[in-house]
């Protein structure tokens, strides 16, 4: 069940034209009120021949008109509306029924408290089998406002019990993190225009499509204006940018001006001080040491910040600030994939818009490295190769598993629903970029000789999936990955255990497909050499004197390892 409150209106007669009116796009059958602050002596023009619309407007606003002939200042935002919708596989609701919903949904919004005589005016038509419209007048008897802060967290804490009350489809409680819903006229001047979306949330889509492409707001305004849309910057007398509104090109009003839309009022999280917080991060400098001995890709440093992430999800701010990075390296991904993979991701960085944000404070600074490899992503020229591809999309399947578990853990319904279709939508475009790579390996397959060998080393390294990734389709795939990482120094062994320690395989639905993907980003690189290992760090021990024994260096002995005595002697 939903209710939708809506702006406060100043008309009551006009809105009572439109409950007992035909409809605009909805049709409008028998009627009639259902229930009201005093049914006794109420005129309803539905079912007396003699009330009028404008006699029953009068009688709700009797309080307002009071009001206003006592105080200088007049009220003019007294309408107040809240259509009541149940879902459509529910059962139709009886006038009974809609009478006990509709007084319910007025005593929590604090239309008319329980008990309180002096409540505010209200009546509930009902022109259709599935809703009601809440209509009321919000000056007390008393001559008061009603306090309606926070009005709509308790409506819709009232519907979640009226759901289990009567047995309709259970709704998920809110929590302040969502996008508005697009009201019935922005959705009709939609489908006026013809476009498939509402200008919030074609804005929407198009603010977060530039977030990967922008260091800081700055950034991300001009970008967006590059992109056709239309900016009106709130500057300060320095000229510091204080907040900011967009408007979609064609969307005017009915002077023929550009309508802007608040970056706040188009999403919670797009307000200028959040996109402050998350683009206006620094990332720590990597210590040349701690580099690896290929220069990495994007591609690659993007997986190699989501095979970290799992050690980032212990603390809760920075968990929340993995999550919200997550989301813009699927939208990063999804604007630099191949085009037949292109329509899954976008349905997943939309999905997922709704899991990157919840009621806990995000540190983005522990997140910069994955922001950075979003922004990498975005400005990369060419797309990734196969192998890239498939890995990444296995690590954002990996990566969003996470962010709904953690989502699932906190309580966060909505927040997990959206990870869980991000996780559809990104299996589906996982699958479709390995297939052609796992196809490509299996015809190069070892001997069988190095499949027993290789089989050995699955046995041994990872016990309990042996048999599930022997069996799995994959496999011979996977030996290939196995035998020409060998064949580069690398142990098949070694890194069949670390890559399952970097993803359980009890959840994987083909472990081998998975362990290619791992395998693969891992033996990219050259095996590693203890006698290289060793010179570096003497290297970097052996730093330059300061100070006066700069002027009379000292002699040093290099300790000697068993590895080096046994080549000194040869």
């Amino acid at each position: 069940m939903i209710a939708a409150i809506k702006p406060a209106g100043s008309n009551t007669r006009g809105l009572l034209a439109y409950l007992y009116g035909p409809g605009r796009h909805d049709e409008h059958t028998d009627p009639h009120i259902v229930a009201g602050f005093a049914m006794l002596g109420m005129p309803d023009p539905g079912r007396a021949p003699d009330a009028t619309l404008t006699q029953l407007a009068r009688h709700l606003d009797a309080p307002v008109h009071l009001r206003n002939s006592e105080f200088g200042k007049k009220v003019t935002d007294h309408v107040w509306h809240c259509p009541v919708r149940t879902a459509p596989e529910d059962r139709r609701l009886s006038d009974t029924e809609w009478a006990d919903i509709a007084q319910r949904i007025v005593e929590a919004a604090g239309i008319a408290p329980p008990g309180d005589d002096l409540g505010c005016r209200w009546i509930a038509v009902r022109h259709a089998d599935d809703h009601i419209h809440i209509l009321a007048t919000t000056v007390r008897e008393d001559g008061r406002r009603p306090k309606l802060h926070d009005s709509g967290i308790r409506v819709g804490d009232a519907c979640r019990q009226i759901e289990t009350d009567y047995g309709l489809r259970q709704l998920k409680k809110g929590d302040r993190t969502a996008a508005r819903r697009p009201t019935q006229a922005e959705m009709h001047k939609a489908q006026r225009l013809g476009w498939e979306q509402t200008s919030r949330e074609w804005l929407q889509d198009r603010i977060r499509a530039a977030i990967p492409h922008a260091g800081n707001t700055e950034e991300l305004l001009a970008y967006l204006e590059a992109d056709g849309i239309a900016i009106k910057p709130r500057r300060g007398p320095s000229g510091d940018l204080l907040g900011y509104a967009v408007g979609r090109p064609g969307d005017l009003n009915k002077d023929g001006e550009q309508i802007f839309h608040p970056g706040g009022k188009i999403a919670p999280d797009l307000t200028l001080p959040k996109l402050k917080a998350r683009l206006e991060t620094t990332a720590a400098e990597e210590h040349p040491t701690a580099r690896r001995d290929q220069p990495a890709t994007s591609w690659h440093q993007a997986i190699d910040a989501l095979e970290t992430l799992h050690q980032g999800m212990v603390d809760d701010t920075h968990a929340q600030a993995h999550i919200t990075a997550l989301g813009d390296l699927i939208e990063a991904t999804a604007q630099k994939a191949p085009a037949h993979l292109h329509a899954e991701l976008r349905a997943a960085s939309r999905a997922f818009a709704r899991a990157q944000r919840s009621q806990i404070r995000a540190e983005n600074q522990a997140a910069t490295t994955s922001r950075k490899a979003a922004r990498d992503i975005a400005h990369t020229a060419t797309g990734p190769d196969a192998s890239a591809l498939a890995t990444l999309l296995a690590a954002l399947v990996w990566a969003t598993i996470l962010a709904a578990r953690w989502h699932d853990a906190k309580n966060h319904a909505h927040q997990t629903e959206a990870a869980r279709q991000t996780l559809h939508h990104l299996q589906n475009a996982a699958d479709h970029a390995l297939t052609p790579v796992v196809d490509s390996l299996a015809t190069r397959q070892p001997n069988d000789q190095a499949h027993r060998s290789l089989a050995h080393d699955v046995r041994a390294a990872v016990p309990d999936h042996a048999n599930r990734i022997l069996t799995d389709p994959a496999w011979p795939a996977l030996a290939t990955v196995l035998a020409e990482a060998e064949a580069g120094g690398h142990k098949p062994h070694q890194l069949l255990k670390e890559a399952a320690a970097q993803r359980e395989l009890t959840t994987a639905r083909q472990p081998a497909r998975v362990l290619i993907t791992r395998i693969q980003h891992t033996s990219r690189n050259p095996a590693p050499n203890p006698r290289a290992e060793a010179a570096r760090r003497r290297s970097t021990m052996a730093l330059p004197p300061s100070g006066p024994q700069a002027r009379h260096p000292q002699p040093t002995t290099t300790p000697t390892t068993p590895t080096d005595q046994r080549h000194r002697h040869r």
